[in-house]
């Protein structure tokens, strides 16, 4: 059994009993072949590159300590320009710079 559901004129949808409309069935297969061969590229550099772990915890270390602590301070400071206090200039570049130590830390 088949179901066309429209909106409009120009946007309409057919369902032919399945679960994933049949406008939306190729991107759905390219998705699933892109995420497949982005776990297989991954594999193959865990295979080939003999340290992986250790870049990947670096990559993970510095990336998690630059958004979840530097990036927020630099945009608060970037959107508060001139009205930001001499106090919140401070402890924003204090954290930042806790936020940076924290990241070359957590990499060894």
């Amino acid at each position: 059994p088949s179901l066309k559901i429209c909106i409009d004129h120009h946007s309409c949808s057919t369902y032919h009993g399945g679960v994933i409309p049949t406008t939306r069935l190729k991107s759905h297969w390219m998705s699933v072949i892109i995420r497949t061969c982005r776990v297989i590229s991954t594999l193959i550099v865990a295979l080939s590159i003999p340290v992986f772990g250790l870049v990947m915890a670096l990559i993970g270390s510095w990336l998690t300590m630059l958004v979840a602590v530097s990036l927020p301070c630099a945009g608060f400071m970037s959107i508060a320009g001139k009205k930001i206090t001499k106090l919140e200039l401070i402890l924003c570049i204090v954290i930042m710079v806790v936020g940076l130590v924290s990241a070359i830390i957590g990499t060894y």
